[in-house]
């Protein structure tokens, strides 16, 4: 089990989540954030400090938004388990849904 970045972080990418994480499992794409399933411990830390509920627990995600598990895992099929995000930096790729996005506005 592991923890999904959905929608609301599209082109927003607050990174109050990745401050949160204690095992540096939160990686940055060009307009996403992505939680790595095999190094996410399942502490939750990140869920409560996302000011755009963007972070669900995998079980939980919203059906509208139920593809962004997939997004999460697939996005680490050519990077393995890095063994943490920090070391890696911002990655210069999305998850193909991701990527066909439209911009998002996060307007108020």
């Amino acid at each position: 089990m592991t923890y999904v970045i959905a929608l609301p972080c599209v082109d927003l990418k607050d990174k109050a989540c990745i401050e949160e994480c204690p095992v540096d499992c939160i990686y940055e794409g060009e307009r996403s954030l992505y939680i790595h399933p095999d190094e996410c411990v399942d502490c939750g830390a990140c869920e409560p400090v996302c000011p755009v509920e963007a972070i669900y627990y995998e079980d939980d995600v919203p059906s509208e938004w139920a593809e962004y598990y997939k997004a999460n895992v697939e996005f680490f099929d050519d990077l393995g388990s890095p063994g943490g995000a920090a070391k890696m930096g911002l990655i210069n790729k999305d998850h193909p849904i991701i990527a066909a996005l439209p911009p998002q506005s996060h307007d108020e």
